[in-house]
């Protein structure tokens, strides 16, 4: 038993944002029937990197899924669309704004018909505003947004986030905002329209950047790993090039001191607050440099955490993903695929008590559903 079993969604988005908020969804007990289009299907299905005829880019976004192909070009695959949607509890979509109306698919029209769909829009702008016809990827709304001026070092240029920031943010906004219709549809048993734009996302999370311009006009800068309102807070060079990450408060400070040797500055009564560290923010970050440029990061950083003080080791992804405590909770795992064979995947984060816990679903081969899907749904023509 998973806590969305029952729940059906159509999912007619294509790439990242919408399909990972119908992957988290569809492992969660949801039913995912992802629609779509002839020949190619979603495009990420000929993204890089490959595994065989394969993407591990769809794989890694679209797994638990039914897929079904319908040519919403034609006015069968419309009307086998509508059908489907109308029996759903649920549908996703990331079409430009107005294209899903003139399809006969968009919200005004299928909730006449069923007033407790809960329906998502996920576009780059938003359906209202003066972008709102633009296209964008995720690197457009890091750089629209702030967020890509925030990263990087302050003597080099802007730089996008490692990951896909505003993709897969995005991704848990649809899931947030579906799960949103959801209960508010189960305490007044009407249905929604959610407007969610991928650039109000990215600038939802500016968060602490703009309470700084908020409170003292200042429109904030890169700082590399450096924490603007708190000293220490960094990644730090040990010896041997091995960087290390120590983010510690107030109560932190004696115990940093103390492990690097720091005598001098414990002395500092002043320097016991955070306040007048950062106004100190040089001397303190050098004195750091130099003690931890001297010690092996493996000892200094046991001797850190068991004083009590957060540090941790600056991973690469491969050495991320190996680590023993996320081997000891799971979060890779392996689904067998049809055609590419067993293959390792990113578990769902979520643990539960009173529900089994997300399972790792298989990414559909393209159209593998249809025929199923069209029997049981009633889609006489489909389109396909």
């Amino acid at each position: 038993m998973r806590p969305l079993d029952g729940i059906t969604i159509v999912d007619f988005s294509r790439v990242l944002a919408g399909p990972m908020a119908t992957m988290i969804l569809a492992e969660m007990g949801a039913r995912v029937i992802k629609v779509e289009r002839p020949g190619t299907g979603d495009e990420s299905r000929q993204w890089e990197p490959r595994v065989g005829e394969e993407s591990a880019y769809f794989f890694a976004f679209n797994r638990g899924k039914e897929s079904i192909v319908l040519d919403l070009k034609t006015p069968a695959g419309r009307a086998a669309a509508k059908t489907l949607a109308l029996q759903a509890d649920v549908v996703l979509e990331n079409f430009l704004p107005g294209q899903m109306d003139k399809m006969g698919l968009g919200y005004a029209e299928l909730s006449q018909e069923k007033p407790g769909l809960v329906y998502v829009s996920n576009t780059g702008f938003g359906q209202s505003g003066p972008y709102r016809d633009r296209v964008g990827y995720d690197t457009i709304f890091q750089a629209l947004s702030g967020v890509m001026a925030l990263t990087g070092h302050p003597d080099g240029p802007p730089a996008k986030v490692g990951v896909p920031m505003a993709d897969l943010t995005a991704g848990l906004w649809n899931a947030v905002a579906i799960l949103t219709g959801l209960v508010g549809r189960a305490s007044s048993g009407k249905g929604c329209h959610v407007d969610l734009s991928m650039l109000d996302t990215q600038i939802s999370l500016l968060t602490i950047a703009a309470a700084r311009l908020f409170a003292l006009g200042e429109d904030p800068q890169r700082t590399g790993t450096e924490h603007p309102g708190r000293v220490p807070s960094a990644a730090f060079a040990c010896a041997g090039d091995e960087w290390l990450h120590i983010s510690g408060s107030d109560q932190h400070w004696q115990a940093i001191c103390s492990v690097l040797g720091l005598d001098e500055l414990a002395a500092d009564a002043a320097l016991a607050r955070n306040a007048e560290r950062v106004k100190q923010r040089e001397r303190v970050m050098a004195a750091m440099r130099a003690a931890l440029a001297q010690r092996k990061r493996a000892d200094v950083a046991e001797a850190l955490r068991t004083a009590g003080v957060p540090a941790g080791d600056d991973n690469t992804v491969a050495q991320a993903l190996a680590a023993p405590h996320g081997q000891a909770r799971g979060m890779v795992a392996e689904f067998r695929h049809p055609t590419a064979g067993a293959f390792p995947a990113l578990r769902n984060p979520l643990r539960f008590t009173g529900y089994d816990d997300p399972s790792l679903g298989t990414p559909p081969l393209h159209g593998a559903d249809s025929a199923d899907l069209a029997a049981e749904f009633g889609l006489k023509e489909i389109g396909a």
